[in-house]
């Protein structure tokens, strides 16, 4: 048996240089105070185990324990496991449960709940490859689990952490449709260090301490309060002002040019190396004409992607070349980087019979853009003038409302979108879900909404998640990376420049000390 696994660790080496994360300095915690935690958008439930996304994971992560937690080298850390073990093969996970653990309406928390958690996941979340392996989950004792996987599975860990691997108690969900229950959003029955006071939809989440919580004296917290605020200008004020402690996954340039000049708040871009951000523009690749990948890479031709990087986020952000991130150790820069070329992106338009019109216009299509944020307008605004210049006319189309654009998105409703989009740690888990062809599901956000099918990038993808050796990972990565880019079922941007943002003269021990930063819990954070 390899405990605390072997594999985590020869990942941890790779991955320690790419990590931004250096732990911040500990000071003295100390009970009490509410922390004021301003964001975007406020999710319409709290359950991660059946969504992913940060409006769901940031709150979903303080109100329920997963199995493990990661420090920001990489390293899992006991959580509500207090140990496990992986056996030689790779084939089953042994975990054993912490003895005094509850979830917030007294009932102990036991291996049932934990077998119940993972089939769940495995049924219900988008993340289809994060448990797949697994067979099924067996209990020989009320604290102890057993994980059975039919295929070594090198993200196991990963995914038993964080907003990813959640525990929810059997006897709140365990009958009829999960999706539906009105539990994942009032009256909410958690396992991790926080409870629902009170939610108002659309506005706010008011969280206070949970005090039988089975990490002795945590949460230092008694209260997280979560707050709606969409507009950049709030937010600065908010944040200027201190009525806002802290907000996350900030990267308006605006906002962090002004306010890195408070000395009262520090700007850091730790605690985003799982994360993995990309900004892309995507294709439906079922519509025509961008069923030709002829026209997909002619568009990537004529976007001027240092241009748009400068524009939108001054310096902020870096270029992205590939479906893994730059910070990733199994990124690779061996791609066609579709370097700025307006005769190259007419010429393939061209071959595919995209001849123009008297008006110079070769066809008209519409561009979807996620509402809210003078960044993705802009970017919208600028990527229509850019494809205007090989003679494609393109018409904005902006939703109404943020669940309006994943609606049309998912459905399949668009001929191209920008879009935000997350690697979650390893390619396995948040690479593989938008273009395995298996993946093409109409509903599901955040997957293969690009309808993108090749069987040699599907192969490539498989072997990769079952080989243990980190190297021949890597050569395989590298592989699919260049397939992935020469298909072109997206043109790559930029790794979005995420920070948190928080004000040190009251935030003690910030949540940035985690590879998973604020989609972490917070039973660490005190109000100095």
């Amino acid at each position: 048996m390899r405990t605390h696994s072997r594999i985590a660790a020869g990942v941890a080496a790779l991955l320690v240089a790419a990590a931004f994360a250096v732990s911040p300095a500990l000071s003295e915690p100390k009970q009490g105070g509410t922390l004021t935690f301003i964001y975007r958008i406020i999710a319409g439930h709290f359950n991660p185990a059946i969504a992913s996304g940060t409006p769901t994971g940031i709150p979903g992560t303080q109100l329920f324990a997963a199995l493990l937690r990661y420090d920001d080298q990489w390293r899992p850390q006991p959580y509500l496991a207090k140990s496990w073990s992986i056996s030689d093969d790779g084939l089953s996970v042994t975990v054993n449960l912490r003895e005094n653990a509850k979830f917030h309406d007294g009932h102990p928390i036991t291996s049932e709940d934990v077998a119940f958690s993972i089939e769940t996941i495995k049924a219900n979340h988008p993340f289809k490859t994060m448990y797949a392996p697994v067979t099924k989950v067996t209990t020989p004792d009320k604290l102890t689990a057993i994980i059975h996987l039919s295929a070594p599975h090198p993200a196991i860990e990963l995914a038993m952490s964080s907003q990813l691997g959640v525990v929810i108690p059997k006897h709140i969900y365990g009958e009829g449709d999960i999706r539906k229950n009105p539990r994942n959003s009032q009256d909410i029955v958690g396992s991790g260090p926080f409870k629902l006071k009170e939610f108002k939809p659309g506005e706010y989440i008011i969280m206070e301490r949970f005090d039988d919580f089975f990490l002795k004296g945590r949460p230092y917290l008694d209260f997280i309060v979560f707050k709606k605020m969409a507009e950049s200008t709030s937010r600065i004020i908010a944040l200027e002002t201190g009525k806002a402690d802290i907000t996350a996954f900030a990267s308006d340039p605006q906002e962090l040019t002004r306010l890195k000049k408070s000395k009262h708040l520090t700007l850091t871009p730790e605690g985003y190396s799982a994360i993995g951000p990309l900004n892309w523009l995507a294709f439906n690749t079922a519509r025509k004409p961008f069923d030709d990948k002829r026209v997909r890479q002619a568009i990537g031709y004529a976007l001027d992607k240092e241009l748009l990087i400068k524009i939108l986020y001054a310096g902020f952000a870096q270029r992205a070349t590939g479906p893994i991130h730059p910070g990733s150790a199994f990124y690779s820069a061996d791609v066609n980087l579709y370097d700025y070329d307006l005769d190259r992106a007419k010429a393939l338009l061209d071959a595919a019979g995209l001849n123009p019109d008297a008006d110079g216009i070769r066809f008209k299509t519409t561009l979807n853009f996620i509402p809210g944020g003078a960044t993705w307008k802009r970017w919208s605004e600028i990527t229509k003038a850019q494809l205007k210049k090989i003679g494609i006319d393109v018409t904005l189309k902006a939703s109404s409302d943020f669940r309006s654009w994943i609606k049309t998105v998912a459905g399949h409703d668009f001929d191209m979108t920008l879009d935000s989009v997350f690697n979650w740690g390893d390619p396995v888990i948040g690479v593989h879900r938008t273009y395995q062809s298996s993946n093409i599901r109409e509903g599901v956000p955040w997957h293969n909404t690009q309808q993108f099918r090749n069987a040699d990038v599907d192969a490539v993808m498989m072997k990769a998640g079952l080989e243990i050796n980190l190297d021949k990972r890597k050569a395989l990565y590298a592989d699919m990376q260049k397939m992935v880019v020469e298909e072109a079922p997206v043109i790559y941007i930029n790794a979005s420049p995420y920070h948190t943002i928080y004000n040190n003269e009251r935030v003690g021990n910030p949540p940035i000390d985690s590879i998973w930063g604020t989609s972490s819990p917070m039973d660490n954070v005190y109000i100095k």
